[in-house]
């Protein structure tokens, strides 16, 4: 049950400096998801390379009193999500805004109305048009009692992307997958973590001591929104395991969502932080010592590797990054995906031996500091050229849709 923790290599694009690229998402910071931190990294990196980025995204409460240069669409907020915008359909009015500023090559981050909308437009015009697969909603259905839309969200899903240039995916797992559902043209790009941000050093002493926690005590931190499709009851058992062993032992959640109130019912003891964010998220991570992380619905989980900059020991199932990133025994723990037993197995050795946990997270410390942005940044640059220079196989996709 091992993996390879190198980040996939990308070829490197021959390019002049200033593409103009128009990237489409319906969330963006100041958002808290794994999605809306990734593409404002991508964005900043765009730019310091020299990239003119028009920003496409949904209007967010506060934008009418912040300056802003992105181009501001209308949204609604996503049920049981409040804080996050669906943009609607803006077909006419990006056909108008890039016939007076074509762009080189149009990044679809997200599959709403908006990014629906961004599509049309954009084969109206022959333009260059690259996606991204961020999240597996039909992942989520059998979470919210929604198993009979999995098949019409695949082929919704399948139909958007199949008419892109190509698909970026952030793991050969995820597109091997992917493929198999009958996606087409998927090109591995990984995901890198800010570690600079993500730092052991910002292990704060007066944290634990708010957590109840001193020196001596382990602190296991899960870290994500509180939802059902994060296998959460996982993380609680887990931690209840490592309690058996060392009766101390602290469960720290930090995020938000509609599953806070049935998790504070089912855990008590349990410390909830809400959302962090910045400097505040890195301390949470510095200061805890075993990250545990459950979900399968992932196609990444930025969480893992920043757990991981920020040298703890992840416990998590082998699925996208953990299973991209860790190698079981050496810098972190792996159980096979759905395996509770072998799980809570691992969670009870982890806290039986905390040198060994902590010898993990120095080893996913050194992991992490390889994903440097700058490689990921010129993989996105190479599928951007190599979508502005088609090759017969993706003509089709990109070949301008009909008036009509």
């Amino acid at each position: 049950m091992t993996s390879t923790h190198s980040a996939p290599t990308q070829p490197t694009a021959t390019r002049r400096q200033g593409w103009r690229v128009a990237v489409v998402t319906e969330t963006y910071p100041p958002e808290v998801n794994g999605v809306a931190v990734t593409i404002s990294r991508i964005v900043e990196g765009l730019r310091a390379q020299g990239h003119q980025v028009q920003l496409i995204r949904p209007r967010q409460p506060g934008d009418a009193t912040r300056t802003t240069n992105d181009c501001l669409m209308r949204g609604l907020p996503i049920p049981r999500y409040p804080d996050l915008r669906m943009g609607l359909s803006a077909t006419g009015k990006l056909l108008r805004r890039w016939r007076e500023a074509r762009p080189d090559v149009v990044h679809l981050v997200t599959e709403g109305p908006l990014g629906w909308s961004a599509l049309r437009a954009a084969r109206r015009l022959g333009l260059p048009v690259v996606s991204d697969f961020r999240t597996n909603f039909h992942a989520y259905t059998e979470h919210y009692g929604l198993s009979w839309l999995r098949r019409p969200i695949v082929a919704y899903l399948r139909h958007l992307h199949n008419r892109t240039a190509c698909t970026m995916v952030p793991t050969a797992a995820l597109q091997q997958e992917l493929a198999g559902m009958g996606f087409e043209r998927l090109q591995v790009v990984a995901r890198g973590v800010d570690a600079q941000r993500f730092h052991p050093g910002l292990r704060s002493g007066d944290l634990r001591r708010e957590w109840g926690a001193d020196d001596d005590t382990p602190v296991v931190l899960c870290v994500g929104r509180l939802a059902p499709e994060k296998n959460l009851d996982a993380v609680v058992a887990a931690w209840r395991a490592m309690a058996e062993v060392n009766p101390r032992t602290r469960l720290v959640l930090v995020g938000d969502g509609p599953e806070r109130p049935r998790l504070m019912a089912l855990a008590p003891e349990a410390i909830f932080m809400g959302t962090q964010r910045g400097d505040a998220l890195a301390r949470c991570y510095a200061s805890a010592d075993v990250f545990a992380f459950a979900s399968l619905t992932e196609t990444f989980g930025n969480v893992v590797p920043e757990a991981m900059a920020s040298g703890l020991a992840v416990l998590a199932y082998q699925h996208a990054a953990a299973g991209q990133l860790i190698e079981h025994r050496h810098n972190g723990v792996l159980a096979p995906p759905g395996d509770e037993t072998t799980f809570l197995r691992l969670a009870r050795t982890l806290a039986s031996d905390p040198a060994w946990a902590r010898h993990l997270g120095q080893q996913a410390r050194e992991t992490a500091q390889a994903l440097d942005w700058q490689h990921i940044i010129s993989g996105i640059e190479a599928q951007y050229l190599a979508a502005m220079s088609p090759s017969p196989q993706t003509s089709s996709a990109l070949r301008p849709a009909r008036a009509g």
